[in-house]
This record gives structure tokens, sequence and C-alpha cells, in this order.
């Protein structure tokens, strides 16, 4: 992969007038600016880790959505109407999806909150303690790794009311909002969260204004969903994509 990603960047430095609308482009002029903040490595080592992390991680977390959207045919149609309102707001149907657009879509922000929630696709998130911690009466001493497990968090009913249900609308009770926030880490927290958080947000909410607003789509086989280490489907699901009439 790595390879692939040299050869292509030192295409697109050879050739760096034609642009393309794609990242590469924006680390082409960064790469040759007079400053670089970046060099080729560092540009090739990036843009690996975001082909990496985006499918290993985005692809469970989309197949997952046609999952709970299907069980939820109330909060699929709120999602159509948002998504069809921005279509049907648009000078031109056919224009491409804008930040403008992607930051008033109120009701997707809290379907990928709860997407997210429930897909658990990292199956820990790694710290080291830097001082002896106690915890429930036990010392976890200073220097040991510690791993948190997401899943044991967005499942717990102590924080999220039934919590096996895909409630996109649970994100909008005042007298809970500090206590689900709190406990809400599919990116981790604090300064090591993950660096593609607002990535992945936008990524989903793309992926979204895309599938309900071009295709329909109907359950085939499988379905069945498995909630170990990671959520999986253990006998697969198949749905079948079509385009909207």
């Amino acid at each position: 992969m790595q390879n692939i990603m040299s050869d292509l960047l030192r295409q697109r430095l050879s050739t760096p007038t034609k642009k393309h609308g794609d990242l590469l482009d924006l680390i082409v002029e960064e790469l040759q600016s007079e400053k670089p903040a970046i060099d080729e490595k560092f540009a090739i080592d990036a843009l690996v880790a975001l082909l990496f992390t985006s499918f290993v991680t985005m692809a469970p977390t989309l197949t997952l959505a046609f999952k709970f959207l299907s069980d939820n045919p109330k909060a699929l149609e709120a999602l159509k109407e948002e998504h069809e309102a921005i279509v049907r707001n648009r000078e031109n149907p056919d224009s491409t999806f804008t930040w403008e657009e992607y930051k008033s879509l109120t009701f997707t922000a809290l379907v990928v909150n709860e997407l997210t929630r429930m897909s658990n696709v990292t199956p820990g998130i790694f710290r080291k303690t830097l001082t002896d911690v106690q915890v429930n009466g036990y010392t976890i001493p200073a220097g040991w790794m510690v791993m948190m497990t997401p899943m044991a968090i967005h499942l717990n009913p102590k924080y999220f009311d039934n919590p096996l249900n895909f409630n996109p609308w649970r994100w909008l009770e005042e007298s809970k909002r500090s206590t689900l926030h709190k406990n809400f880490v599919p990116f981790g927290l604090g300064i090591r969260a993950c660096p593609a958080t607002e990535f992945s947000k936008l990524f989903i909410a793309l992926f979204l204004h895309i599938l309900v607003t071009k295709y329909r789509w109907k359950e085939i086989k499988g379905g069945e969903v498995s909630r170990k280490a990671v959520i999986m489907f253990p006998q697969g699901y198949q749905i079948q994509l079509l385009p909207k009439a």
C-alpha cells in the first residue's frame, strides 16, 4: 500500500497543475509550498493510515447503519425527510453536498451519535497509567497498560436507557445530556482521541445523504447481531440496494 501511495504521490508531484479535486491535490500544494509543514514520508504514512482506518472502521459501521435503520422505520423516515428537504432547497438538485448543508443536519447528527454508540467497531482503547490508580478497591500500578472497552460503557443501562434500542432521540433529552456525553467514547477522549473523529462523522453523514436520497433497500438474508468484543453478523447480512424510483 505504501508503494502504491508513493508512486501515486510522485506522479502527482510531476504534474502539479493537473487538478483532481481530492486530498492529494492539497498534499501536493503543501509539499510544493515555500515552507512545507510535512514531507513526502509523512504524507504517504498519513494517506495509508487514512485509507486503512476508513476501511476497517467505516465498512462495518455503514453496514450496521442499514440494519439499525431497517429496524427503526421512524428514524429512517425522519432521516429521509431531513435529506430530501436539503435537495429540494437547492437551486440545482444535482449539485454536490456542501459544508453548510452538512452543518445543518440536526437529526443526522443524532443518528451518527447513536450509530457509533451501538456499532462499537473499536474493541478497546488503550492508556498507560501515570500514577497508581484506585478503581473499586483495586490498585492499578503506575506504568500499567489499561484497556477500556467502549461496548461495556455504551451498552450499560446505567448510562443509556434500553441500550440495545436504536434511538437517535435519546440525545435530545436535556436531563440526561451530560451523562450521555460523558460516557460516549467511540473515538476515545481527551488529547489522545481519534484524530479522524470529525472526518468519520462527515463520512457517515455523506454516505447517509447519498443513500437516502438516491437509493432504497430491502433485507434479503441474515442480520442477526452478535455482540462480543465487537459487534458482528455471524450469519452475514445480505441486502438488495435499488435506485429510488
